[in-house]
């Protein structure tokens, strides 16, 4: 077996049989691309004094509509207090609104504003942009091997949630 930069054995064509210093080359090279897409995000936010956790809320409420609290700090694994303090700041700047729930007065459902919905565009638009230009270098078959990779390493209970998202239901 071929051994060599560049070769099969070495950028995971063996994929049975990944050494470990494969997969930690792996596991930096997902650290290094994950610096790559925040970091267009980081900036946008940066002159709104917003941080990650807030692109993350924005992100997930934008693509849930309506979601609850609950489910929001399901999906990003954060403390209560956490979410709060991000909620709070994005409902005082008018990006995110808090509707009491219908069923059940106790619930809150959170909903982008037409500003919030803007800012949830160009976070999105930048790192879009970024993946279609990796997805296009890479190629078809690497594009759903990768979306394989990310899916098998998801925990159960978080690939569920994002079944679930994908096939539209939202609470």
């Amino acid at each position: 077996m071929d051994d060599t930069p560049g070769s099969d054995a070495l950028d995971g064509g063996g994929l049975l049989f990944l050494t470990d210093e494969q997969l930690l080359k792996g596991s930096e090279a997902m650290f290094f691309a994950y610096r790559g897409f925040t970091a267009d995000p980081d900036r946008i936010l940066a002159d709104s004094g917003y941080g990650r956790a807030h692109h993350r809320a924005i992100h997930f409420v934008g693509r849930t509509p309506g979601t609850t609290v609950n489910n929001l700090l399901a999906i990003l694994g954060v403390t209560k207090q956490s979410l709060n303090r991000v909620l709070r700041s994005l409902i005082e700047d008018g990006l995110v609104e808090s509707r009491v729930g219908t069923k059940d007065k106790r619930e809150r459902h959170l909903f982008l504003t037409e500003t919030g919905n803007a800012l949830d565009r160009s976070l999105s638009d930048a790192q879009r942009a970024r993946m279609r230009a990796a997805y296009s270098a890479a190629g078809p078959e690497a594009v759903q091997g990768f979306r394989k990779v990310l899916e098998a390493m998801m925990d159960p209970d978080m690939r569920r949630r994002f079944n679930r998202m994908r096939e539209g239901e939202n609470r």
